[in-house]
């Protein structure tokens, strides 16, 4: 697939031109015949002789933004005083800190705020732990909690380098549900000392967020704290992803007006993500479901499989159905893809069945082109912001954690995924529900508080069965 500019990739250029005379047009020429979008200009001093300008372009990956300031530096009568790029300088010195909520003005309120005051709270607690939920920032925080084993889709590199992405799922807490939410990246991707480095971490939070850890050691990992811990315990890449996936389906199911209970879905990623968009979906209604890995479907009587290769080879495929991908999308009505880029072809989509659904949720570079993807679904999915419906985990875990919080919840149970899903799909009202619209934007002034209200209900009433 053709890349395109992108914000991702955005540079501003400070440039110093003639004050007179058609520099600035030119600029403008120059830029868009390499390939780039401009998407700002800006004058930052004006003298007689000469102007600065900031000219903020949209490229398509490094390189281009290289070749860009190369190509502007070619041009006579301008000079070049430096490039920046957006996305560094929005990570310079981290994007979150800590603030005090209250003031620290004199002694009086420095001696309630710490000694000797705080220790009449302290001995409260002691007395009490209930109490540290009330009188703590415990009430209103998580632990965004990663060993940098599977970071994005950058893979294995390690704590220092899963720490921006950390602080920006922290970020993201704080400004669609306003929790304190604290980025801890481990030295370590050995499970016991993940699960026991989180327990007695543990005291300080409302909640755990699990992120980035690789399959398998990601089930062990969670299921573990969930037994040890009183507080809940959640990996997003497992269940953030399979309630915005199910809410998602559930809207594109009413756009082709089909049943959950009777379509077939094929999907294709067995890992963290796949196993838990499956367990969702099956507590959902779904029932007829075929799900491929590199090595083709998994059925039963197929070897070398793990643990969580063998659960699924007993509860799905009920046909046995033993050949590869492209085989098992023929005839199926929804395809969901959280593997890897490229697998499957606008042709491969034409042999599913009339009204198909594709969610190509690789990122950046989908399963399957969309473009050629829409020219035989009915409803068209995928990861990326450049497309109509992004499937976007933080559609759900904000408002998850929000509604956890407040219920001080101490278990996550999949009624409770079930509902925010379904909290989220109603976001998406029947006049708006379209083939290109069955998941709200992200900026939706309604989504977390759905959200948060049907995990509050659904914690309220100690659903049946946990995740």
């Amino acid at each position: 697939m053709a890349s395109v500019p992108s914000v991702s990739y955005s540079i501003t250029v400070r440039l110093e031109v003639p004050a007179g005379g058609r520099a600035v047009s030119q600029i403008t020429h120059v830029v868009e015949n390499a390939g780039g979008v401009v998407t700002a200009l800006d004058v930052n001093t004006a003298g007689h002789e000469t102007l600065r300008i900031d000219v903020t372009i949209a490229t398509r990956d490094t390189q281009h933004a290289e070749a860009i300031a190369a190509a502007l530096e070619q041009m006579e009568s301008v000079k070049i005083h430096k490039v920046s790029d957006r996305t560094f300088l929005m990570h310079l010195g981290g994007k979150i800190e800590m603030q005090s909520k209250v003031p620290l003005r004199n002694r009086d309120e420095l001696s309630m705020a710490y000694t000797p005051g705080v220790a009449r709270v302290s001995l409260a607690i002691a007395r009490n732990p209930e109490d540290v939920r009330r009188l703590t920032v415990k009430r209103n925080s998580v632990a965004v909690v990663t060993d940098g084993s599977a970071v994005l889709g950058l893979g294995n590199i390690g704590p220092e380098a899963a720490l921006p992405v950390m602080e920006g799922k922290a970020a993201l807490f704080k400004r669609f549900a306003g929790i304190d939410a604290w980025p801890i990246c481990l030295d370590t991707q050995d499970t016991d000392e993940i699960v026991r480095t989180v327990q007695i971490l543990a005291p300080a939070f409302g909640g755990i967020n699990l992120e980035d850890i690789s399959a398998p050691r990601c089930f062990e990992v969670e299921a573990r704290l969930r037994e040890l811990l009183d507080i809940p315990v959640f990996h997003d890449d497992q269940h953030g992803t399979a309630i915005c996936v199910l809410a998602a389906l559930t809207n594109a199911l009413r756009v082709v007006g089909k049943d959950i209970g009777s379509v077939r879905i094929t999907m294709a990623g067995a890992g963290a993500a796949g196993n838990a968009i499956l367990k969702l979906l099956m507590h959902a209604g779904a029932r007829d479901l075929v799900v491929c890995d590199y090595w083709g479907a998994v059925h039963k009587g197929r070897e070398d499989m793990d643990e969580s290769l063998a659960w699924i080879a007993d509860h799905t495929n009920l046909g046995g159905y033993a050949g590869d991908l492209r085989g098992a999308v023929k005839d199926a009505d929804v395809f969901i893809g959280v593997s890897a880029p490229g697998i499957l072809t606008g042709d491969d989509i034409a042999t599913m069945n009339d009204g198909a659904i594709v969610f190509a949720l690789a990122n950046p570079e989908p399963e399957v082109d969309p473009d050629e993807a829409r020219e035989h679904a009915a409803v068209v999915a995928t990861g990326r912001s450049d497309y109509p419906n992004q499937i976007n985990n933080v559609l759900a875990f904000p408002g998850v954690f929000r509604g956890l919080l407040d219920a001080q919840a101490g278990v996550v149970t999949m009624d409770m995924l079930a509902a925010a899903a379904k909290a989220l799909a109603e976001v998406v009202t029947p006049d708006e529900l379209g083939p290109n619209y069955i998941v709200p934007s992200v900026f939706h002034p309604d989504v977390s508080n759905f959200v948060a209200g049907a995990v509050r209900e659904a914690a309220g009433g100690r659903p049946r069965t946990e995740a």
